[in-house]
């Protein structure tokens, strides 16, 4: 008897485990959140080469991004009750967490010792002096800029914008955000190409306005 309930035990499992191969995101991180250590596996085995990817292009160092990669899963497994469907699909959510972490790694490896106060040579006056080829105007621009872009892609339907997302912000090819989202490569080239026609329309409406 012990042995055929060890044996149905084992089936469950396995049925239990093939069902969340084929689990969509947002039941697979309700599961993480709750404890499910499989599940998250299988959201590893779909997105570790893109996350992965995204790490490189901004990091450019192989041992630097595979620690990102795994800090990234630690960070889904740590947070997974945190994400919010309703916000946005699960890929944009462990982008950002995964872009963030690939930024403050970069950062840590270029930072610059800082100088120390009252070494030879080093003048306070001069350090806090501001750097007089800094263009403000061109500061201003860009700011203004990066304003338009956010309240542009906040006016995109969700799917668009993920799209613009992951290309312009996470440098994936569009095969890569087809790949990653599980549709199909034409309908991520319509969603980029409607996208863009809509944030071109809302540019040129700002640019009429001001």
């Amino acid at each position: 008897m012990a042995s055929e309930k060890n044996a149905t035990d084992v089936s469950v499992r396995i049925n239990s485990d093939d069902k969340l191969l084929h689990a969509p995101d947002e039941t697979l991180v309700i599961q993480v959140a709750r404890g499910n250590s499989t599940a998250l596996e299988v959201l590893y085995d779909r997105y570790a080469s893109t996350v992965l990817g995204i790490s490189l292009k901004v990091i450019g160092d192989q041992a630097l991004a595979e620690d990102v990669l795994q800090e990234t899963f630690w960070r889904v497994w740590q947070s997974a009750g945190t994400y919010q469907s309703q916000r946005g699909p699960f890929t944009g959510w462990l982008f950002r967490i995964a872009r963030n972490l690939s930024i403050d790694a970069y950062r840590r490896r270029n930072v610059r010792p800082q100088t120390i106060s009252g070494a030879e040579g080093s003048d306070p006056m001069l350090e806090e002096t501001p750097d007089p080829d800094t263009n403000v105007a061109d500061q201003a621009q860009s700011i203004l800029k990066n304003r338009q872009i956010r309240k542009a892609l906040a006016a995109l339907p969700t799917v668009q914008r993920q799209v613009i997302e992951m290309a312009y912000f996470y440098g994936m090819t569009r095969q890569e955000i087809a790949e990653a989202t599980g549709e199909a490569l034409g309908t991520i080239h319509t969603r980029a190409r409607l996208a863009l026609q809509k944030l071109r329309g809302e540019f040129e409406r700002d640019e009429f306005e001001g």
